[in-house]
Order: structure tokens, then C-alpha cells, then sequence
């Protein structure tokens, strides 16, 4: 775990470097809001899910969720993302079924195989956006993005790790901080990954699905087997504790970081057993270990959540 969730001394040495980020970043904001700085606005609605720390929150299965949400609305979404991880020769990128994380990134990729519905990556998501519409998109989800203020937004939503939470509280790179938490009570809902909740905040839980095969042939192993597990996400313990509160018996844990690469070498030695995974190290395998599975996860919200959102999306239908 980094040292801004341990409570580490040297980290105060960095004080300086975060009073100035905080500077260049407020300036900017204000930029933006006093039209010194060209804000895109969409032909169509916008929802950004980002979060106010670096590092994985938990907000693609919240985008997932949305999108089959939405759509259950009567809604034809689409999802923006930076495409972090990603390199492509060219940008807005529109993704197909030929699109590979090495060009698009994981996170995009694997919102793309779940819901196929249409996603768009590049660095200038004002671009991403505009393509998205042109593709019949009637409201468009921003895959992170909170912090890029070129894009207007109507719906913003953050998700917070109920375990991490905010670390040391202090910003980049003194502690893990985008913004400061002051930026909570401008939004629209707060979503905790997990839980324990503070008040107002909308409990997120995660429903393992059934084991899916990355490699190989038979059955997926059953819980009370001795696995292997890996995960390069922003927190793999969650990982691995779901997966022991399932009732497998976890023999070796590597945990990467996110959006890290799986290499030949750190499989040398995870042979011997079934080896699983997460869905997102799913999407960018490399292969190289015969009895592989993949464990998908899917959101769980309340209902009072789903009552904020109807309550908001009419609210801009009426501004129609």
C-alpha cells in the first residue's frame, strides 16, 4: 500500500510541491469557470464518474452498472475515457471488437466486451465526446474526467474506497489527493466502494459473478481449492478477500499495479495451480499459464440512488 494510506513522516517533505499543485490547479479551475479557458459542452447529456484520489476506485463497474441502468431507462448510452495505458496512432479512437487494451487501454476495453455499447477514448475528451454524439449516443458517460474542467458536465458522481478512503488527506504528490475533499459537496452523489459509509454517501457493493475461462479447457476450480490469485487494480486485497469469502484457498497473491502489465516471468512460478484473475487482467493476457480464469464483478446500488438519478435526468429533460 503507498505511503500516503501508512501515515508516513517523509512525506511532509513534499509539503512544498503540494502547496504548489494546489496553486496550478485552483488557477485552472478558475480558468474555467470564468470562460478564460474554452468549455465543450455536449449536443447530449453528460455524466462524469471520477473520484478525487489517484488510483482505482472502483468506477468501472459503476460505469457498467449506468450503462445497463440507462439503458433500462430507455436511454441509448455511450461511455468517453482518457484510455489511460493505451497508445493509439490515432485519436478519437472509436472502439471494435478488434480494439485491443495496447490501443485503447483495459478499462475502456472491458467496458466495451460487457455492454457493447459505443466507446470512445483519446486525450481531449471534448473530441471523444463530439464523436460519441455523432455515433447516436443520446447521453454520454465520462470514464474519470471529474478534474478535466474543458468538458461540461450535468451529472457528477464520485466514488470513494470505503477502506482507503482519502489516505493522509493531503494533495498530489504529499498525498493521494486530485482535489481537496471540499470538492465532495459540489457534486451530485457520492458512491462508497465497499463501505463502512459516512453519512450521505450511497453504499456500493460488489456481486461476484461465475468464474469465466481466460485459458484453457474443464471445469473452474471450486471453492475450498488451492489457487493462485493476481490482480493489477487500484486496491487487489479486495480482490483477494473476495475470492477467500468465497472459500478458495489462496497459496500465492501477486498483486501489480494498476493497469501493470502481466509479465512471463511473474507467472513462472504460479504453474502448479488454477491461477484467477481479475476481469480487467483479463482483457490484456498475455497468455503463458494453462488453467486461467477470470472472476467478473457487478455493481450493486440502492434504491434511493437509482431515485436520485431519475430525479436529476428529469430535471435536465424539463431544461430541454
Amino acid at each position: 500500500m503507498p505511503a500516503w494510506y501508512q501515515g508516513a513522516a517523509w512525506l511532509w517533505l513534499l509539503w512544498p510541491l503540494s502547496l504548489l499543485f494546489g496553486l496550478v490547479s485552483g488557477l485552472r479551475r478558475r480558468l474555467f469557470r470564468h470562460g478564460l479557458k474554452r468549455v465543450y459542452r455536449a449536443p447530449v447529456p453528460v455524466i462524469v464518474v471520477g473520484n478525487l484520489t489517484v488510483g482505482g476506485n472502483g468506477k468501472t463497474p459503476l460505469v457498467i452498472w449506468l450503462v445497463e441502468w440507462l439503458r433500462s431507462q430507455g436511454y441509448t448510452p455511450g461511455v468517453i475515457s482518457r484510455g489511460y495505458g493505451g497508445k493509439s496512432a490515432q485519436y478519437p479512437l472509436t472502439l471494435s471488437d478488434s480494439t485491443t487494451a495496447a490501443q485503447a487501454g483495459d478499462e475502456p476495453v472491458l467496458i466495451f466486451k460487457r455492454t457493447g455499447c459505443p466507446v470512445v477514448v483519446g486525450p481531449r475528451r471534448a473530441e471523444a465526446a463530439a464523436r460519441l454524439a455523432s455515433l447516436g449516443a443520446d447521453i454520454i458517460i465520462s470514464d474519470d474526467g471529474l478534474q478535466h474542467y474543458a468538458l461540461a458536465r450535468d451529472i457528477e458522481l464520485v466514488v470513494v474506497d470505503g477502506k482507503r478512503r482519502f489516505g493522509n488527506g493531503h494533495l498530489l504528490p504529499m498525498g493521494p489527493l486530485r482535489e481537496g475533499t471540499w470538492r465532495l459537496e459540489s457534486v451530485d452523489a457520492v458512491i462508497n466502494n465497499g463501505g463502512p459509509c459516512e453519512p450521505g454517501e450511497h453504499l456500493m457493493t460488489l456481486a461476484p459473478g461465475t468464474l469465466r475461462p481466460v485459458s484453457g479447457e474443464g471445469n473452474a476450480p471450486e471453492p475450498g481449492t488451492s489457487v493462485h490469485a493476481l490482480a493489477g487494480i487500484g486496491h487487489p486485497p479486495r480482490f483477494f478477500t473476495t475470492l477467500s469469502e468465497q472459500g478458495f484457498i489462496l497459496d500465492r497473491q501477486l498483486a501489480l499495479g494498476d493497469h501493470q502489465a502481466v509479465t512471463p516471468a511473474q507467472l513462472a512460478g504460479l504453474a502448479d495451480a488454477p491461477l484467477l484473475i481479475t476481469e480487467k487482467d483479463a482483457v490484456k493476457w498475455p497468455g503463458g499459464h494453462e488453467h486461467c480464469w477470470y472472476l467478473p464483478v457487478d455493481a450493486r446500488l440502492p434504491t434511493e440512488f437509482e431515485h436520485l438519478l431519475l430525479n436529476r435526468l428529469k430535471e435536465l429533460n424539463h431544461g430541454d
